[in-house]
């Protein structure tokens, strides 16, 4: 008990001294206000959430090198190359999901489907608004447009519904700004129906 006692009044002695015993610290700085984001920072964010969030992996086309795949320079982002013959189908690929070489159509038990031309030509989305933009992407309707039919697997617009308003700006902005690549993209091919 006696080495309880010095030790209780240091205590004391302490707690005396947090509760008002002592100055008060200066209040802290504020923080800086937010850089106001221009259209250049707001484009290279864009530019930024559509790499990391692979968009090039279904929406570019690739050519084949010697380390294997690389995307098209000439077609970055503009979808399906509508020129391309769709590769033969396996007789029971509706039983699986199975993507083209390049990942840019897929088959599956609901049809054949091809990656959308997201470059900022007009048979990509160069007349789209903000708001069809924002509609596809958190409701799941092709080209964003009310009553049309619903975006296909494999797009994966579930994972974007959450998305911050100022990211899908940012990426709205970001494929606005790319190069347009004239490219209309076949349509989907319906389950058991044969490509034209």
């Amino acid at each position: 008990m006696k080495t309880l006692k010095p030790f209780s009044a240091l205590f004391a002695t302490a707690l005396l001294a947090a509760c008002g015993g002592s100055p008060k610290p200066e209040p802290a700085a504020e923080a800086p206000a937010p850089a106001v984001e221009t259209e250049a920072s707001k484009i290279e964010r864009g530019r930024y959430l559509v790499g990391i969030m692979g968009c090039n992996d279904c929406h570019s086309p690739k050519l084949m090198g010697p380390q294997g795949p690389y995307l098209d320079p000439d077609r970055i982002l503009s979808g399906y190359p509508a020129d391309r013959p769709l590769p033969p189908v396996p007789a029971n690929a509706e039983a699986w999901a199975l993507m083209a070489m390049d990942l840019t159509a897929a088959v599956g038990p609901w049809g054949t489907t091809f990656a959308a031309n997201i470059t900022s030509d007009e048979t990509g989305i160069g007349n789209w608004s903000y708001e069809q933009f924002e509609r596809a992407l958190r409701h799941g309707l092709y080209k964003g447009l009310e009553g049309s039919r619903p975006l296909l697997p494999p797009m994966p617009w579930q994972n974007m519904v959450d998305m911050k308003a100022e990211d899908m700006q940012a990426m709205f902005a970001y494929l606005k700004s790319t190069k347009p690549v004239e490219n209309v993209v076949p349509t989907p091919i319906p389950p058991g129906a044969k490509a034209s």
